[in-house]
């Protein structure tokens, strides 16, 4: 199954429900934790880019969605960050943690990572 979005991206959607993204966070101890946060019509989607093939899945991005305040202070207190579409990377946008020419498209869907080293 392939997510299919508009092909125009403003970065800055209209705010969708309070519950429209997933989030989990990959403990590593030692190592830094990685914050995952996708949309949520996203996950168990494959994204498909030329030879690329991204699936989106729960073991990654978290089985519940989750209120965008949880994700702000998940996302103000990360080191490393993993965000997949619209919603996850304005929200990283709007808090200064990432730029728009910071991100990448797999597809139609805007992605970023971010990493403290």
């Amino acid at each position: 199954m392939s997510a299919r979005l508009p092909r125009t991206h403003s970065f800055y959607p209209d705010p969708a429900n309070e519950y429209s993204m997933h989030l989990k966070i990959h403990r590593s101890p030692g190592m830094g934790d990685v914050v995952a946060v996708c949309d949520r019509e996203l996950i168990n989607t494959t994204l498909r880019h030329g030879d690329l093939a991204v699936t989106i899945t729960e073991a990654f991005y978290g089985t519940s969605p989750v209120t965008e305040l949880e994700i702000r202070e998940a996302l103000e207190a990360a080191d490393n960050i993993n965000l997949m579409g619209e919603r996850a990377v304005s929200l990283a946008i709007s808090l200064g943690l990432i730029t728009k020419s910071g991100c990448i498209m797999i597809g139609d869907v805007p992605h970023a990572q971010i990493y403290q080293l």
